[in-house]
């Protein structure tokens, strides 16, 4: 990944306030800066997002820029969908959050969710036609929402207009961050 410049580009992370599971927020964040890229995270409130570890034990505080709200999300280039339980199952009813994901696939920019993240996806009514991977529990959702689930460390599919690329777990996180990097190294930088 060291090899890929991401300068100039811009990337979304949404979460909620409490929940997101640590290392799928942290790791790509931290690894999608050092590739140069600028890295927004938006919460549903101004308060640190408060993560988890293995969705119980306390996590990392980190402060978000800014909320969901308060987000222009045509200003970026890649939307990064971190999971957890709590946080997943939060983020997938909160209509801002829909609506941001179904912006970047209308757009055809990409979308990077792991884990649990790709409940919003489903939500948004995104992972018709495509084949992708999560944490296993969410199989029957995805299915039923008529994409294609493979039990795979990470999945990157260009069907149906956009990018999408996907994980399981936190132990997936290395081919996470080498796909979610090359997707996001194949756009033209969005005007800021």
């Amino acid at each position: 990944m060291a090899s890929t410049d991401l300068t100039g580009r811009r990337v979304l992370a949404i979460v909620t306030n409490y929940g997101v599971e640590q290392d799928e927020l942290v790791v790509p964040t931290r690894a999608l800066r050092d590739a140069g890229a600028t890295v927004v995270v938006a919460a549903q409130s101004t308060a640190p997002v408060e993560t988890l570890v293995g969705d119980k034990d306390p996590g990392e505080s980190v402060r978000p820029d800014t909320t969901i709200e308060e987000v222009d999300a045509s200003e970026f280039d890649l939307l990064l969908v971190p999971g957890g339980t709590i946080n997943a199952d939060t983020l997938r009813q909160d209509a801002g959050a829909v609506s941001i994901a179904s912006a970047f696939a209308s757009s055809g920019r990409p979308i990077a969710a792991i884990c649990h993240g790709p409940w919003l996806l489903v939500e948004a009514d995104l992972v018709k036609g495509k084949e992708l991977t999560s944490f296993a529990s969410l199989t029957t959702d995805i299915r039923n929402a008529g994409g294609s689930w493979t039990d795979r460390s990470v999945v990157t599919d260009v069907e149906e207009g956009f990018t999408l690329v996907t994980s399981r777990t936190p132990d997936d996180l290395d081919d996470f961050v080498r796909e979610t990097t090359t997707a996001a190294a194949s756009q033209e930088p969005a005007a800021s």
